[in-house]
């Protein structure tokens, strides 16, 4: 059993691996606060925070927050250069399903970001040019220095960006065939899961807990039984989020609902 969870009448081992909230908005203020911390102290030093994003419904109370910070607060993005987790392919960048567009309703539109300092993979590539592509995707995160933070959200799967099952943890950014649940859970997005594109572009497991710091947020009852495998179950590629068990560095952000299977 995963060294999380052996110590006798405690939650867990690390005391800061998972935190647990009543309310999903506590969930998502704590994680946007640690964002805008690392935002002004790289500020404060003169250096770019260097920031991984995620889409879905899970994060959009973080990225409302964010929003609140910039506007009510003086939090200012000049400073940060973004990379997202993953896109549908083939997809436009101008399409409402795309994560451009979810990135630029629910975030970038309302921010001082520098929008070449945003990166999302493109879902228009030529299949011939796809892994050149994701090949520079990888060096520029390095050119910068390396992810200061990574933020993921969980598919039913176990995914994490669109690594799917059977996801390796050596792997790195790269054009992937979506899970059948991945796809049946995004149809009303697309309007039928025959509209659902079959691929994405995805960062690879490794690419993912390279970052300096990782946190995975959970909410809603929806995620429970995954969160109870990915969090307590044994470390596999059927699973990829257990991967993450391995790290020091990661964090697991979740409402009362989302922990409610694991043991105590």
């Amino acid at each position: 059993m995963n060294e999380l969870f052996k110590i006798q009448d405690q939650t867990y081992t690390r005391k800061d691996a998972v935190k647990v909230y009543e309310h999903k908005d506590a969930a998502s203020a704590y994680v946007a606060d640690r964002i805008a911390k690392i935002i002004k102290n790289k500020q404060n030093i003169g250096q770019r925070a260097i920031v991984g994003l995620a889409t879905g419904s899970t994060p959009k109370g973080v990225y409302k927050e964010l929003i609140r910070l910039h506007k009510d607060e003086g939090l200012s993005f000049k400073n940060v250069v973004t990379f997202n987790l993953d896109e549908y392919y083939p997809i436009l960048p101008v399409d409402d399903q795309s994560y451009v567009s979810f990135m630029k309703n629910n975030l970038f539109n309302h921010i001082d970001i520098d929008h070449q300092n945003v990166h999302i993979p493109d879902g228009t590539l030529s299949l011939e040019g796809i892994q050149a592509y994701c090949d520079l995707y990888e060096q520029k995160i390095v050119d910068f220095g390396g992810l200061d933070i990574q933020l993921l959200g969980i598919g039913r799967t176990g995914h994490i960006g669109f690594n799917e099952p059977g996801a390796m943890l050596e792997s790195k950014t790269r054009l992937v065939t979506l899970n059948d649940i991945t796809r049946e859970d995004a149809k009303d997005d697309f309007g039928g899961k025959d509209k659902v594109p079959t691929q994405a572009i995805t960062m690879g497991v490794q690419t993912i807990t390279q970052a300096k710091e990782v946190i995975l947020m959970a909410l809603s009852q929806r995620k429970a039984e995954i969160i109870q495998k990915a969090l307590q179950g044994d470390i596999t590629a059927d699973i990829p989020a257990t991967f993450l068990q391995r790290l020091n560095h990661v964090e697991y952000i979740l409402d009362s609902e989302a922990a409610s299977l694991l043991s105590r």
